[in-house]
């Protein structure tokens, strides 16, 4: 389970040639009081436009940085406390997959349990039972060197649920993956979050309106930094008064940007 409490994060900015010291904001207020809770066995959506704070509330969630405010848990242990725990027990998918490209995906999936302190051959173990699940077995003694997108991802994936969390925090992973990656990826994730899979804790950052509305059982709407709307799709679309889920989100997120202005 993550537990995020009124955490709020600015960053200062430095002014570039064209600024004046009248015009120039000396700070970005990214995230503003947000707050969430992602119990296991569900998936947890959050979904905003470009710049609506989600990538820097992940990256708080991670240890990156500090919130300037407010507490982030995690199996009820507190991140800025316990790091190194509050890690042992997320895998995390960022938006650049950052694979070494000189190592086989099987070495860089093997490299990221010995960061997390498995034995080699439960390391190994593991990593056959993954290519399994993510259809993984032609890619694994490959150099990630030249992998497609859809390759990347998967090996990615593999290694941030190499030691078995119980929480799984992914952040846009969709992007640049074709239809059938996107499909594939989806069915993982279905799998994760059922008792079958281990029923796992699930958030899922995206701006794309499908994804969010076919996987997610719950939807954190954000912007500004803010939550603007929750719930579950139906939900949702009764708030908004709305068919459609991309109209809905529109109304909601957009309708709080008016009242921001």
């Amino acid at each position: 389970m993550i537990s995020i409490q009124q955490i709020s994060k600015r960053f200062r900015l430095r002014g570039g040639k064209s600024w004046t010291k009248r015009t120039a904001p000396a700070h970005i207020q990214a995230v503003q009081a947000f707050s969430m809770e992602a119990p296991n066995g569900r998936i947890t959506g959050l979904l905003g436009p470009n710049g609506a704070g989600k990538t820097t509330s992940l990256r708080m969630l991670g240890g990156l940085f500090p919130p300037d405010t407010g507490r982030i848990e995690v199996d009820g242990i507190e991140v800025a406390e316990q790091p190194r725990a509050a890690l042992a027990r997320m895998g995390i998918l960022g938006d650049a997959h950052g694979l070494y490209p000189r190592l086989t995906a099987r070495e860089n999936i093997a490299y990221f349990a010995r960061l997390q302190g498995m034995a080699p051959d439960a390391a190994q173990a593991r990593i056959e039972a993954l290519a399994e699940l993510l259809d993984l077995r032609a890619l694994l003694d490959r150099r990630s060197e030249g992998f497609s997108q859809g390759e990347r991802m998967k090996t990615a994936l593999a290694r941030a649920l190499v030691h078995d969390p119980a929480n799984v925090v992914l952040d846009e992973p969709t992007n640049g993956l074709d239809v059938l990656a996107t499909r594939a990826l989806r069915e993982v994730l279905r799998h994760l979050h059922s008792p079958a899979g281990g029923s796992k804790c699930i958030v899922f950052s995206s701006h794309i309106m499908q994804e969010v509305e076919q996987l997610c059982d719950h939807v954190i709407v954000m912007n500004h930094g803010r939550v603007v709307a929750e719930g579950s799709v139906p939900e949702l679309l009764e708030q908004a008064r709305a068919t459609r889920f991309e109209d809905a989100f529109v109304r909601l997120a957009f309708h709080s940007e008016e009242s921001h202005a």
